[in-house]
């Protein structure tokens, strides 16, 4: 009888060791397929990642949106077809002061700082779905960049007409082609019809409306253009402006037909000036000063 007995006990505890292998088994065998899962989840999240790179490269290639991939986000899509403009904030707010004269001398030492958001910048070129604001935004930020990098390739230098032809000069490519300032100016942003942009873009000289110590942004955009202008016309080392006569700078000489479309110079004047100026006043225009803006 205590032979059964024995042999009973024994065989539950083998039963029982038996089930506890079994059972830890069981969850090693869980655990080896929840790392497959985690495994396979991370692949097809890399999967998703290759898809988002390589449709997006055809879409800057293209200068198109019409390949955007379904795996895309709004705020992904944000980021990759509007570049922001930090870094060049950033060297802005050091380097120019709020008179607008640029410590280029400094600033030369932060060059390649500079060239890399020119780089950046040709990486990111406006598309078709970018708003007026959003262009006129990067291209003014573009052309400012480009003529601080022109002056740094060539400094110390005593102004911007010491360089063999300065305007026509193409230094940088964005995208698939080369660009000169001219081009982008003439080309690109006055065909803009937004004449306030002449204030907001710089020739690197004293009596070139002040480079801003912030990079423009689509958002801030008006009102930059707006205080840009308002700037220019009080600044009476760039125009003198009474009731009956305005000394002027060159600038509405030379770009009158961007001033005039909707009605006569001194209609754009009046928009921004502190003094109401007679539709009779006497016009006149300044000599224009070259010298550096240091």
């Amino acid at each position: 009888m205590k032979t059964i007995q024995l042999f009973f006990l024994i065989l539950i505890i083998v039963s029982c060791s038996s089930n506890k292998k079994i059972s830890v088994n069981t969850s090693k065998q869980s655990l080896k397929n929840q790392q497959l899962i985690i495994d396979t989840d991370i692949n097809t999240e890399n999967i998703i990642v290759e898809e988002i790179s390589a449709n997006t490269e055809i879409r800057l290639k293209k200068d198109s949106i019409t390949t955007v991939n379904s795996y895309i986000t709004a705020p992904v899509f944000d980021s990759i077809l509007k570049p922001k403009h930090d870094s060049f904030n950033k060297l802005l707010s050091m380097f120019v002061s709020k008179e607008g004269f640029v410590h280029y001398k400094d600033l030369k030492k932060r060059q390649l700082d500079l060239q890399k958001y020119i780089f950046y910048l040709g990486e990111n070129l406006p598309t078709q779905n970018w708003t007026k604001s959003d262009i006129l935004a990067f291209w003014i930020n573009t052309y400012n960049a480009l003529t601080i990098d022109l002056i740094l390739r060539h400094y110390p230098v005593k102004s911007i007409k010491d360089i063999k032809n300065p305007w026509q000069q193409r230094h940088w490519k964005l995208g698939d082609k080369w660009y000169n300032l001219d081009e982008i100016e003439h080309q690109i942003l006055r065909k803009m019809d937004e004449p306030r942009l002449h204030f907001a873009i710089v020739c690197a000289s004293i009596s070139c409306p002040k480079l801003l110590n912030e990079a423009y942004t689509a958002e801030n955009l008006e009102q930059q253009l707006t205080n840009a202008t308002q700037d220019f016309l009080s600044d009476s080392t760039k125009n003198s402006i009474s009731k009956d006569k305005v000394e002027l700078s060159k600038i509405f000489n030379w770009f009158n037909a961007d001033f005039t479309k909707n009605g006569s110079l001194i209609d754009f004047l009046n928009l921004y000036s502190p003094i109401e100026i007679s539709k009779t006043a006497s016009k006149s225009f300044k000599d224009y000063n070259w010298d550096l803006n240091e």
